[in-house]
């Protein structure tokens, strides 16, 4: 990421952290149609969207100091928020049923924002040829789990798999992303 960017989000988030509503519009100018484009495609009603939007803009103004950009980039950040809180939401309005959001999905809305060209892209293209590293078996609950919202007992359900299989083959996969991606990234790092 541009060392500008990465510098105006950390300015940004210090102050909406001493409250600046000012910042908050100027984060949700930044970011606002991304998080709005998310939380649609996994709601798929515009109204339920911009209500999510909205609550997950209210997160980032209770909870900025949450953000640590030596961990990620706030974009990432900011995604993370806005799916957990869309899937809230989906949850709360007991709309059960299942919206498939493949990660080849979130991919092609996020490449029409001409997001490979972007740090917040590049990081996408990573994540997505980290998962093809994983076992099926774990791509299929990393994505159930994360991009269909569905609980453990929902994914064991599904997959008529015991809930400790299903437990133990997200924590693997998870874990091997973890040390993929930290990998991935201080190569990158050592490179630059």
């Amino acid at each position: 990421m541009p060392d500008g960017l990465l510098n105006d989000d950390a300015h940004l988030i210090q102050r909406i952290m001493g409250k600046d509503q000012t910042a908050l519009s100027e984060l949700y100018q930044r970011y606002g149609a991304l998080v709005y484009g998310l939380a649609l495609r996994v709601l798929n009603n515009p109204g339920l969207a911009e209500e999510a939007a909205q609550d997950t803009f209210m997160k980032v103004w209770n909870q900025a100091s949450m953000w640590d950009g030596n961990k990620g980039r706030l974009s990432t950040w900011l995604m993370t928020i806005t799916r957990y809180t869309a899937i809230d939401r989906l949850r709360k309005e007991h709309n059960r049923t299942p919206i498939a959001v493949a990660l080849e999905d979130i991919e092609d809305f996020i490449g029409k924002r001409s997001f490979f060209d972007t740090p917040q892209g590049q990081d996408r293209q990573l994540m997505r040829a980290l998962m093809r590293n994983l076992p099926a078996e774990q791509i299929q609950v990393i994505e159930l789990a994360f991009f269909q919202g569905l609980s453990h007992s929902e994914i064991a359900e599904e997959l008529t798999l015991p809930l400790g299989t299903v437990k133990t083959r997200l924590r693997l996969g998870l874990q091997k992303l973890k040390v993929l991606w930290l990998d991935a990234t201080l190569q990158d790092n050592e490179n630059t």
